[in-house]
């Protein structure tokens, strides 16, 4: 199709474009990214569909309140600067959100397109700016508000982090970003695979943020280097935010799981993702990955083990999952994508016990097959076991991938600081304010563990609290929120 019949051709009508993939037989054997992104004329054909609805839905889902319309229409005008600067309005994460959040679930959940056949690729566009920027060297910088003399540490270098420290910056203040790891980026480099997500796009979004004024300490575990506490009497800080995310591995409690072969998700990941295992002994860090590998658990997680396991040579790897295909929490693309590359879906199969040899290495893994009964309280059918019915699937790896919670390392050591029965930091919703006066959090240590967009999210909310709080205004009022929900995108 020409450029001229795409103008004449009515929105609705064009077909949604395709994103370019690596071939799934290539790229199970190796760790470069999947998604290859459009060009530049697919690009152009896929925002023509955008009909730039007056009430602009797809923005009301975006959690950072993108003016989606606004780039794309800026894209139909090949004006790629200023797309990019457009969405750096509000998101200081283009490549990295257009990679990896679940679109489907929110801006494009609510396109018109979609009502009558399918959305506009919003992501997709997204990340097409943001690499087109990159490539450029134009990456968009904002105009930055007088200094004001005031001090902000943000715990944790996550998407949260990230957020509330290009916001505040933008504000005029001072910001120094307090990573544990030695390397910034949080779960965008410790959790998310190269083949997901490239490290080097990660590490560009933390050079913009940097480049804007903050400050990044890495091997800096607050809690223990400095608790919270200090960091505000002692390193004169006016204001914290947590933003330390949810990294405490969840386990199922079955017999074995103290076997030689068992691996947390979070180790497993970090291992590949960060310490680069894949290379050993190139790089000093070691991962053992036996010929047929167990994951257990369905959500992106457990498919980006999966999918890892695959390209560190397992012959035969397993999803065991206790519902079926339908209830997956997985995005569709993350499953389509790990069924081409010949992963093996064990629905309907709950784990009960992990078996081993004499030496203490896995050697098996025992399920118990189960049925859909009735919906349970998140409304999908809860699984129940069907007696008798335990059978062996022999695997010398299982990975865990049921999900993680709140390390008490921060919490436990400041002072006044308010937590609930799970751990998770308790914040006021509205503005991120904690119990403790000046320290402010959000994101995965106070959701639990839950996207890449929402914890963004919630660090522009705790960043006009805090710019509120370090200019001796009273925080906002949900009035007052939602107006300026509506500003960011003006």
């Amino acid at each position: 199709m020409s450029e001229q019949q795409v103008k004449k051709t009515p929105a609705v009508k064009q077909p949604r474009q395709d994103m370019p993939r690596q071939d799934p037989m290539v790229r199970k054997h190796n760790f470069s990214e999947v998604a290859l992104g459009y060009t530049e004329e697919m690009a152009l054909r896929e925002a023509s569909r955008c009909i730039e609805c007056k009430k602009q839905p797809c923005s009301k889902g975006c959690p950072v309140n993108v003016d989606i319309p606004a780039f794309i229409s800026l894209i139909k005008q090949k004006d790629y600067p200023g797309a990019i600067n457009k969405i750096k309005e509000t998101n200081s994460l283009p490549a990295v959100c257009g990679r990896v959040c679940p679109q489907e679930d929110q801006c494009e959940k609510y396109c018109t397109l979609g009502i009558k056949g399918e959305s506009v690729a919003i992501g997709r566009l997204e990340r097409f700016v943001a690499d087109a920027a990159m490539a450029a060297g134009k990456t968009g910088k904002p105009a930055l508000l007088p200094a004001t003399g005031k001090k902000a540490a943000v715990v944790g270098s996550g998407p949260s982090g990230l957020a509330v420290a290009g916001d505040l910056i933008k504000k005029g203040h001072q910001v120094t970003i307090f990573e544990a790891l030695h390397k910034a980026g949080g779960v965008l480099v410790y959790g998310i695979p190269e083949f997901r997500l490239p490290k080097q796009i990660v590490q560009t979004e933390v050079d913009y943020v940097a480049g804007l004024g903050a400050e990044v300490k890495c091997n800096f575990v607050v809690g223990l280097t400095m608790t919270v506490d200090e960091l505000m009497t002692e390193a004169g800080f006016d204001a914290v935010y947590l933003g330390n995310g949810a990294g405490l591995p969840y386990f199922m409690n079955i017999p074995g799981e103290n076997f030689n072969g068992v691996y947390s998700a979070n180790e497993f990941l970090t291992r590949s993702n960060l310490m680069k295992a894949y290379s050993f002994p190139g790089n000093d860090t070691p991962i053992k990955v036996g010929k047929k590998v167990a994951v257990v658990g369905g959500g992106n997680v457990a498919m980006d083990s999966a999918r890892t396991a695959i390209r560190l040579g397992a012959e035969e790897v397993y999803i065991v999952y206790r519902r079926s295909h339908a209830e997956l929490p997985a995005r569709k693309e993350e499953v389509e994508n790990a069924e081409e590359e010949g992963v093996i879906f064990k629905l309907l199969n709950n784990p009960v016990a992990i078996i081993g040899d004499d030496k203490k290495w896995v050697k098996a893994i025992r399920c118990q097959r189960m049925e859909l009964g009735e919906p349970d309280q998140s409304g999908r059918k809860k699984p129940v076991a069907v007696p008798g019915s335990e059978f062996d699937i022999e695997v010398n790896t299982v990975v865990i991938a049921i999900g993680q919670g709140a390390n008490p390392l921060v919490a436990s050591t400041t002072s006044a600081l308010n937590t609930n029965k799970w751990g998770y930091i308790v914040t006021d919703e509205r503005t991120g304010a904690t119990s403790r006066p000046g320290v402010f959090a959000g994101g995965d240590i106070v959701t639990g563990a839950a996207t890449v967009i929402l914890a963004m999210g919630a660090g522009k909310i705790a960043a006009r609290s805090i710019d509120r709080y370090l200019k001796d205004q009273p925080l906002l009022t949900a009035e007052e929120e939602a107006a300026a929900a509506v500003q960011d995108k003006k």
